[in-house]
């Protein structure tokens, strides 16, 4: 709390929209935008390795939060005080950090991946000074930071052989240990026997995340399945068409994870609703959307000609 208390006297307004801001890039829609434009532009296999270190690492978070059950910065010492605008985004308890743990893993893949210097260095930036916000604008500690960054790079580290390396013919057997992971957890949640003082809010957050892993877990499956034996799509494409191919892929990705949420909701219930949502999200990213991939590459064949 010292290091806390520190940060807190430095803070002023123009910083403390740069770390609000900053902050963001840990958020779970900038993951999956992240993943996607990986997974359509650049590797395929790339974007299977960043999604691989985000949930596994998501998964060991969310396990830890309700394990430990340790309360936020300003729930232990009411005399501390956080940035207000970042007090709705931090539900959950508080050890470890999830915005580092997927920063760290998603930006520190992308650094462990690239070629070029200058990608990899951009990367390390924003990894550090997400961890850092988290630190500024009030919501975690030193210790939760820490944590979740030695988490990060032990998975970004052990996992790149793992989806990378052999021809990613381990893809399939890690694919399988996600899933029973996931599965793990979804139990943990739901038969472990908790203490009655448990945060009502901070359970339910743990609860959601179980679903929405499992259905994330499950939709990524299908799609690898999907794309070996039949889609085997090509990220390649003339810029422009990468840019268009982005756009438009997102936008529908949006549409079924925004659009589908009430029907979804009324037929299963909010948690498996949910856990359903993720899965047809990630199989319209993973095997829907990339049937136009073709089409794509032909644009720049199209323009050369």
């Amino acid at each position: 709390m010292e290091f806390l208390y520190i940060l807190e006297k430095i803070r002023v307004p123009v910083i403390n929209e740069f770390m609000l801001l900053i902050t963001t890039l840990g958020e779970e829609t900038a993951f999956l935008m992240i993943a996607m434009i990986l997974f359509w532009c650049v590797d395929k296999y790339v974007g299977y390795y960043t999604l691989s270190v985000g949930f596994i690492g998501t998964i060991g978070n969310q396990f830890l939060k309700l394990w430990f059950r340790i309360p936020r910065p300003w729930v232990l010492d009411e005399n501390f005080t956080i940035l207000e605008q970042a007090k709705e985004a931090a539900s959950g308890y508080s050890f470890p950090s999830g915005h580092t743990q997927s920063a760290v893993g998603t930006f520190g893949s992308i650094a462990y991946t690239t070629k070029k210097n200058s990608i990899r260095w951009v990367a390390i930036v924003i990894a550090f000074l997400v961890a850092f916000s988290r630190m500024y604008i009030g919501v975690h500690t030193p210790l939760d930071v820490g944590v979740s960054v030695v988490i990060a790079v032990a998975l970004i580290v052990v996992l790149r052989p793992l989806v990378l390396g052999c021809n990613h013919k381990y893809i399939p057997v890690l694919l399988g240990v996600m899933l029973v992971l996931a599965a793990g957890f979804l139990c943990f949640v739901e038969f472990y026997h908790f203490p009655a003082d448990i945060d009502p809010h901070n359970y339910q957050s743990g609860f959601k995340n179980a679903y929405t892993l499992l259905g994330a877990l499950l939709g990524m499956i299908c799609v690898y399945i999907a794309d070996e034996k039949w889609i085997k799509f090509s990220t390649k494409a003339v810029w422009w068409a990468q840019v268009l191919k982005v756009i438009l892929g997102l936008a529908l990705v949006l549409l079924v994870k925004s659009g589908t949420k009430g029907l979804l909701n009324l037929l299963f219930g909010e948690f498996v609703g949910r856990s359903v949502r993720y899965f047809l999200v990630v199989v319209t990213a993973g095997a829907v959307w990339p049937l136009s991939f073709r089409w794509f590459s032909q644009l720049g064949r199209k323009e050369s000609k």
